[in-house]
């Protein structure tokens, strides 16, 4: 297969990054909301997520009283397999950091019923994605926009390396054990991901640099590097990404 060929946009700081990002995803919900009357998102986690949060929700930024809260819906590409209030949980990051200081309906966030068995939570997620997203007959559910980090491992969402999600072709959420945590996570599968209409990439910090450039200039190894299963098959790719992390590109 080919090498991927994103759009890559080096920033200075983490800082930096955070507001790129927002300017992003204000943008392109402000321009759904107008072409369609909504907005869907999948939301990541981890600390470079948690400043865009933080930032789209600050009042003291432009970005909270733009962004189209009223119209969007707020999915996670991936959960821990832990209650909601747990420390770990992505949904409670997501929580403290902006719903719990922006006015959005609660039938507009559509988490993981992480606090199930793995297996019932992914095939629930499932039925609730076709549900909210109303994908045609015989069609996979559309994101409008798919926020992804990506660890020093090359995993992304929770597509770890040499997981048996990596294979996966009709589900389109799943979970999955990941040995080396001994714990199961819960995940949007690469197919559901490559059918968003724009998937962004938020990657800092120098530990990032040797797997970037593994992912975007080295060979296709997506067994090693699950981040190069990402590319979009009717939309956007763009890499965000910080100084520190772009180092060895």
């Amino acid at each position: 297969m080919p090498h991927i060929s994103p759009t890559l946009c080096i920033l200075d700081t983490p800082e930096a990054l955070a507001h790129a990002a927002a300017q992003e995803c204000t943008r392109l919900a402000i321009g759904s909301v107008a072409s369609c009357g909504r907005f869907s998102m999948a939301l990541a986690g981890g600390s470079t997520p948690k400043r865009l949060y933080s930032l789209l929700a600050s009042e003291r930024d432009e970005f909270r009283s733009a962004f189209p809260w009223m119209q969007t819906h707020f999915f996670w590409g991936d959960e821990r397999h832990v209650p909601p209030d747990h420390p770990d949980s992505n949904y409670r990051m997501a929580h403290e950091t902006m719903f719990s200081r922006v006015q959005v309906p609660l039938e507009s966030i559509h988490r993981f019923q992480s606090e199930k068995a793995a297996v019932e939570a992914a095939a629930d997620y499932e039925r609730l994605l076709i549900r909210s997203l109303s994908p045609a007959q015989g069609q996979m559910p559309r994101f409008d926009l798919v926020l992804l980090g990506m660890g020093s491992d090359g995993h992304t969402a929770s597509l770890f390396p040499e997981t048996d999600v990596l294979g996966e072709q009709t589900r389109i959420a799943a979970e999955v054990w990941v040995p080396k945590f001994s714990s199961f996570r819960l995940t949007l599968t690469a197919p559901l991901l490559n059918n968003a209409q724009n998937v962004v990439f938020l990657v800092t910090g120098q530990d990032k640099a040797e797997a970037l450039r593994a992912v975007l200039r080295g060979e296709f190894k997506p067994q090693q590097l699950p981040a190069q299963l990402i590319r979009p098959n009717r939309g956007q790719l763009r890499w965000l990404i910080d100084k520190a992390a772009a180092r060895l590109l």
